[in-house]
């Protein structure tokens, strides 16, 4: 058994998930009657981990929008998961909005954790490591107090623990 315990604070999401729950929305857009004729569409790049919603109004992109989150939260997908920009005026009159989907904890989002578990004075280690947190102790019941932790929190992006050791 190893001398110390060990946990890492990560944020992925699985992108074969938000591609179904992308196919499921062009679906939904082309049947339902308010979005069927509206000029709305919605496109999908699983490289650069966007979706651009492209519709007349506002009004309509937030329908498409609500339509996908809720095929997301069906796939079991954090909707905080995708962040969605400002509205840009695209060409013929229509807006575009894009979401980026969170791969990873940035930087500041790492100091903001280590920070409060710092705060809390947990009997823990924290380092980091990229675009993760390595977190260990001695102690797992300390480990557990720290999950428990965070899971209270809200950094506005879902977080995983991985490698529970």
């Amino acid at each position: 058994m190893p001398k110390e315990s060990s946990f890492d604070v990560v944020s992925t999401t699985d992108m074969q998930e938000v591609d179904n729950a992308y196919q499921q929305t062009l679906k939904e857009l082309a049947q339902r009657y308010d979005l069927k004729g509206s000029g709305a569409s919605i496109a999908f790049d699983k490289s650069a981990g966007t979706v651009t919603v492209s519709a007349p109004s506002d009004f309509v992109a937030g329908q498409v929008i609500d339509v996908l989150t809720g095929r997301l939260v069906r796939r079991k997908v954090d909707p905080h998961a995708l962040t969605w920009g400002e509205s840009q005026d695209a060409s013929g009159s229509t807006i575009r909005k894009t979401g980026t989907i969170v791969q990873g904890i940035d930087q500041d989002t790492c100091r903001a954790i280590n920070k409060d578990i710092k705060g809390r004075k947990f009997k823990v280690k924290v380092t980091i490591e990229g675009d993760k947190l390595r977190v260990s102790s001695p102690s797992r019941d300390a480990l557990q107090e720290v999950i428990a932790f965070l899971g209270e929190q809200d950094y506005g992006q879902p977080l995983q623990y991985e490698n529970y050791r």
